[in-house]
This record gives C-alpha cells, structure tokens and sequence, in this order.
C-alpha cells in the first residue's frame, strides 16, 4: 500500500471514499481520525488488534473508548489531545508535558506549572500567543522558531521577525498564505500540499504536487459551488432555453400558474 493511500486514511474528510474502499484504509493511520469513529468502533468489535492506541489516544472524537479501556491509553499521545483536560487532570502524574505543552486545551495547567512548561513545544501551540509574547520579551531564545512558524496564531510575531521564519514549517501554516504568495521562491511544496489554504497555489502549479502530502489535505474535497455553477451555466442554459420554449408551453397547462394556463398554440 502506498504512502499516499495510507496517510489518506488520516483525512477526515475522506471518509466516503474510505468507507468504498475498506480494503485499501491503513487502520494505524485511520485511529487517528476523527471522523472515523464508527468505522473504528466496528473494528474494535471484530478485530481490536487493527486499531493502534498510541494514534487512537490522539483522536479527540474517541474520548469514550479511551475511557473504555484505560489500560490501552497512550499517556504521552493522550496529553496532546484537546478533548482529553478532564482524563488529564484526574491523572496528573501521567501528563508527558512535553505533548502537553502542544495542547491548545491546557493551558490553565501550564500556567500552573510553568516550571514544567517545554518552550519548544509550546512555540506551536496557537492558545499559548500570550506565554510566547511574554517569553519574547524576556528571553528570545526561549522560543524555537521552527516551531513558531506552524503557529497559526503567530503570523503577526513572524511578520515582525522575518529573519526568525523556517520557511519548510511556515509553507504548512494555512495562516500564512499571504507571505508564502509574496515568496514563492521560498515555499516548500511538500508542506504546501497539506496546507487546507494553499489550494488555488497547487492548482496553478500542479507539477509541484506531493500527492502522498495532499492526499491527509481536508480541503482537496471542498467543494467550490461558484465554479461548479459557472462550469455547469452553458448546460444549465440550454437546458432552460429548450424547456421554455414556446413550442413546450402547452405542456405546462394545469401548474396552477395562469401564464400558462392561458398560452394558446
């Protein structure tokens, strides 16, 4: 099984494809989305040796299964799971802090023990832009601008420190679009194929697709009604024009709409 096809078992909005294509899902990878939970369920039913716990305790929507069988819980996975502060809390000698630290959901427990906070982590956490801010002003090489510049709440801070940007990470950012447009020398194309806003710079350049990276982009299924409409107006056209014909008026008698219970052949 390809790359491609494994990480596209990761999309939550492919699920109609892999619901047709059983045979093709990588079930290591689909515990990991979200919007597979009933196809997870019914394997835990038939075969639990499919699902993998450590991707599966990153899965927000899974929360009830984890809480099914604590024993199988990934800790370190769990602490980055956004829906997951209240199993957290209740555990709180099993939080990896540094996954922790990329949660956007935790960050009371980070203030409450700053000591604990790990700063490299924290950088992509797009809750933590007031702890950033502070550490930026304090001491700059707390943060680590690799990760900042995943950071979908920091374009403001890397627009301000240009020099500090990794343009590999920031060509992922979906906020980013607009200085990844103004460099196009500097984009990396294989981050740029997961990015759910970089859809209209793939389509003008196709050639620089990495479709094993496009294939977990949720917006590559999004449809674009306005362009399908005005796609689809010359046929839409005909079609009225030969409907409304004034050869087909007799045909509308009886509609109840009284211009056309009036036409006369």
């Amino acid at each position: 099984m390809s790359k491609g096809v494994n990480r596209l078992s990761e999309n939550p909005a492919a699920i109609h494809i892999l619901e047709q294509n059983a045979d093709k899902i990588s079930w290591n990878n689909l515990s990991l989305n979200p919007e597979a939970i009933h196809l997870i369920s019914k394997a835990l039913e038939q075969n639990p040796d499919k699902i993998d716990w450590g991707w599966l305790s990153l899965n927000p929507a899974a929360i009830h299964i984890l809480e099914q069988n604590p024993k199988k819980i990934c800790w370190p996975c769990l602490s980055k799971n956004p829906a997951a502060i209240h199993l957290l809390e209740q555990n709180l000698d099993k939080i990896n802090w540094k996954m922790l630290s990329m949660n956007p959901k935790a960050i009371h427990l980070l203030e409450q023990n700053p000591d604990k906070i790990d700063w490299r982590y924290l950088s992509s956490n797009p809750a933590a832009i007031h702890l950033i801010s502070e550490a930026l002003e304090q001491n700059l090489d707390k943060i680590d601008c690799f990760q900042l510049s995943l950071n979908s709440a920091a374009i403001h801070i890397l627009e301000q420190n240009p020099d500090k940007i990794y343009w590999f990470w920031l060509s992922g950012n979906p906020t980013a679009i607009h200085l990844l447009e103004q460099n196009p020398d500097k984009i990396d194309w294989t981050m740029l194929s997961q990015n759910p806003a970089a859809i209209h710079l793939l389509e003008q350049n196709p050639d620089k697709i990495i479709w094993d990276n496009l294939s977990i982009n949720s917006a590559i299924f999004t449809y674009d009604y306005k362009k399908i409409a005005e796609h689809r107006w010359p046929i839409n056209k005909e079609i009225i024009q030969n409907r409304f014909h004034p050869k087909n008026m007799k045909y509308f008698s009886g509609w109840g709409i009284e211009e056309f219970d009036d036409y006369e052949e």
